[in-house]
């Protein structure tokens, strides 16, 4: 005869009578992280990370891609938060997103206050929201180019172009002079041109470098009609069919990275991620570029300041495990791990002065510098809540200078508009 089967309560009650304990299931919490899940180094340091979380604290965690581009990656955690989900417990943020998610987050100043301290103070500023830190530092981007110093030295330049116009002559000698060689797939320089959010750090570079503005500037005016925007947008727009290739309006950072480890680019605009991927054994490029500062114009050098940040849901089940997992992650030891194993800055300015850490990122030196005042940050806070539709407003516009549709000048003034419209703010004086 078969012995009746106990329920799950009753046989924990029956356990607990024969002095035995009841197995307990380890909690677990959900990660949704933006990335860069294509970057081989990050996915294996992460699943590793994982690993050694668990060993610590017992937490079981269940990391997620989230999609590949920025602004679908905001609608996906948008519209998770706005629905009140419980998990995702943790989420990785963009630089631009605290002021539009800052509602469904919890306020990690009294968990984690002291930490938040050790991170520049730049990027711990991004994430505070009318007094609330809605999250923390986890790393650190800024706009860097990409070069072939083998190439550069077979066609005789000592250094890397200094300004956007030496790019553009020397990107334009290198592609001739590869090209006659038969290499006929090879460009001068290749970029993110599709319409997302990626070309709004590029386009925001090119005319904050030759002194047209932030779009909108820290008085709350508009200012992106000006005759050095449309200088810069249109130097770009020339380039493309001739420097960088036709398909260019179409990349993200996935396939300029893909044309540039395939050996068919001089000059890669991207960010510090990108550094070990090109390092890989497969890659064509290996052993033969460097990074540097990305070119200036009139207005001097600009490179947009990207930041990815640690953020607990305020629906979360398990808010202290996903605490803990956000001090983990933004932990010393821990990001002197990952720097040296993925290149991805970190947001602690003594890690910079590591010699170890230097050793594995030799570029790491003068970038403390950078994110310690220098970098340019897009318009997020001025505009807040509105930054999405001010930013698919501003790279819709440069996509259609890019693409031919739009001359810059009538681009600009209608994007002038657009602007005002979406945010009720008004045009700076005319320069």
């Amino acid at each position: 005869m078969r012995a009746p089967r106990l329920s799950v309560p009753l046989l924990a009650i029956a356990l607990a009578a024969c002095g035995g304990r009841p197995v307990r299931e380890p909690v677990a919490v959900v990660l949704l992280d933006i990335g860069p899940w294509y970057n081989q180094a990050y996915a294996e340091w992460g699943r590793r990370a994982m690993e050694d979380f668990t060993r610590e604290t017992g937490v079981v965690v269940s990391r997620v891609p989230a999609p590949e581009s920025s602004d679908e990656q905001l609608v996906l955690e948008r519209q998770i938060l706005e629905g009140g989900a419980p998990t995702p417990d943790v989420y990785i943020i963009d630089a631009i997103w605290p002021g539009m998610l800052a509602e469904h987050l919890l306020d990690l100043k009294p968990r984690l206050g002291p930490e938040a301290a050790q991170h520049f103070p730049a990027l711990v500023a991004n994430n505070v929201v009318r007094d609330r830190l809605v999250a923390i530092p986890y790393h650190a981007n800024v706009g860097t180019l990409f070069f072939r110093t083998d190439l550069l030295r077979e066609y005789g330049y000592r250094e890397p172009p200094a300004t956007w116009d030496a790019l553009q002559t020397m990107a334009a000698a290198i592609q001739k002079g590869e090209r006659a060689k038969g290499h006929h797939d090879f460009w001068g320089y290749v970029w993110q041109g599709a319409a997302y959010e990626g070309l709004t750090c590029n386009a925001l570079e090119w005319q904050a470098s030759e002194g047209g503005g932030r779009i909108i500037e820290d008085d709350a005016t508009i200012s992106v009609n000006n005759p050095r925007t449309i200088k810069a947008w249109e130097r770009a727009a020339a380039w493309i069919g001739v420097v960088s290739p036709p398909e260019v309006i179409g990349y993200r950072e996935v396939e300029a990275e893909r044309l540039w480890r395939a050996g068919n680019a001089a000059f890669l605009r991207s960010w510090p991620y990108s550094y070990v991927a090109s390092q890989e054994r497969a890659s064509a490029v290996r052993g033969r570029f460097d990074i540097t500062f990305l070119p200036g114009g009139s207005g001097g050098r600009a490179a947009v300041l990207g930041e990815n940040a640690l953020a607990v849901s305020r629906y979360s089940r398990h808010v202290d495990q996903a605490v803990a997992l956000v001090r983990y992650l933004s932990r010393r030891d821990v990001q002197r791990a990952r720097s040296r194993a993925t290149s991805l800055p970190p947001t602690i300015p003594d890690l910079y002065d590591d010699p170890e850490v230097l050793s594995a990122n030799p570029y790491y030196a003068p970038l403390k510098q950078v994110f310690l005042g220098g970098a340019l940050s897009r318009p997020s806070s001025v505009s807040g809540a509105n930054y999405a539709g001010v930013s698919r407003a501003y790279f819709r516009a440069v996509h259609t200078v890019l693409t031919r549709q739009q001359r810059a000048e009538t681009a600009v003034a209608s994007l002038e508009r657009e602007i005002a419209w979406i945010t009720g703010l008004p045009a700076a004086p005319r320069r």
